[in-house]
């Protein structure tokens, strides 16, 4: 294995759009959400740890998850968990990690990548990684995957490359928010469009001076604990100094000012998981397209469901079509597939109404 590679998995975000089997205390990434036995950030690990030496793995998540990682992960050392003491979006936790890294090894390249994530074909998104990796070696290069985009999908930002290339790696023209339905559409027909699934490569020398050009008040205030860094005082300082740090995206803050920045259009099969429709879309269905997850199940006049239970609990349907049923020891959720959205908006209502226990 490589050791100039190094990874850092993005395992702080909390998944509101699964409530409620991902709460604020056992968000997504912690959960076996295909019920396939393995957990989405072990799941992540092991795709990792097949080209990235263990020792090279770095885990960044909020302080609360601290324990769920070292639980799920038994090969993590605490040294390798990288605790944000407060949310500040990706672009601190992306400096600060990069900044150890840079201290353990000038010479790393390095992924950082959702743990969150669906990817089956494990040695085509190896392959893709390692070509970044190369290009990032060879010149002062920032990479992202990009994914092919299969329908005019609202709720991704875009990656637009410049047309007429045959590289293997498009150059980025820019970055696009994400997009009403008619402007997916749009972008789909120009065909030089990919979805931003998140995944970033560079060497840490290329990321760290990025930051020093565009973003140098966040840097200074990381700069200044370098001297802590990988050693007992790190806490110290991040707990006194992270919470200064401006909330922002990696993506404002570096890749869309950028100059040298390259999309390599992704050979894997790849789905975010961002919504019980999206976990829907990757399972097994029965002859009338209803997805279970863990339940032992009597279905009439059921179609198209998503149903999902504590193993073994025995679910009876009739009479319902398109709807998410996800039971879990507190809470019972039955709710229209098309409005699968709006469960964030639902989660809100449960707090006000019964406080923060259920979310």
């Amino acid at each position: 294995m490589n050791k100039n590679y190094y990874a850092v998995l993005m395992a702080g975000g909390v998944g509101s759009r699964f409530w409620p089997v991902s709460t604020t205390s056992n968000p997504k990434q912690f959960h076996d959400m295909l019920g396939t036995g393995k957990t989405l950030i072990q799941k992540t690990f092991d795709r990792l740890n097949r080209f990235i030496p263990t020792e090279n793995i770095l885990i960044l998540t909020n302080e609360r998850y601290n324990d769920l990682v070292l639980e799920q992960l038994p090969k993590v050392k605490q040294e390798q968990v990288v605790l944000e003491p407060a949310m500040r979006n990706t672009a601190p936790c992306i400096l600060y990690a990069s900044l150890k890294i840079q201290k353990m090894n000038p010479n790393a390249l390095m992924i950082v990548a959702p743990s969150d994530h669906w990817i089956e074909d494990e040695k085509a998104f190896e392959k893709d990684v390692i070509a970044c990796f190369d290009k990032c070696e060879k010149e002062k290069a920032l990479c992202t995957l990009g994914i092919q985009p299969t329908f005019p999908n609202t709720g991704f930002g875009y990656i637009e490359f410049k047309k007429g290339s045959d590289e293997q790696l498009k150059n980025v023209s820019q970055f696009r928010e994400k997009p009403d339905y008619e402007t997916a559409k749009e972008f789909l027909a120009q065909g030089n469009f990919l979805w931003n699934a998140g995944i970033f490569m560079w060497s840490v020398e290329t990321i760290v001076d990025a930051f020093k050009k565009y973003q140098p008040s966040q840097y200074k205030l990381f700069e200044e604990g370098i001297s802590c860094y990988n050693t007992k005082e790190e806490r110290t300082f991040i707990k006194e100094n992270y919470a200064k740090a401006e909330n922002i995206s990696i993506d404002y803050a570096i890749l869309e000012q950028s100059k040298a920045i390259y999309t390599l259009p992704a050979t894997f099969d790849w789905n975010d998981l961002g919504t019980w429709g999206a976990l829907y879309e990757k399972l097994e269905k029965d002859d009338a397209d209803n997805a279970v997850v863990n339940a032992q199940v009597v279905l009439n006049n059921a179609k198209g469901n998503m149903i999902r239970s504590p193993k073994g609990k025995v679910v009876v349907v009739d009479g319902l079509e398109d709807y998410i049923i996800v039971d879990k020891e507190e809470v019972l959720l039955i709710y229209p597939k098309d409005k699968q959205q709006d469960i964030k908006k639902v989660l809100s209502q449960v707090k006000d109404k019964f406080g923060d226990q259920f979310a």
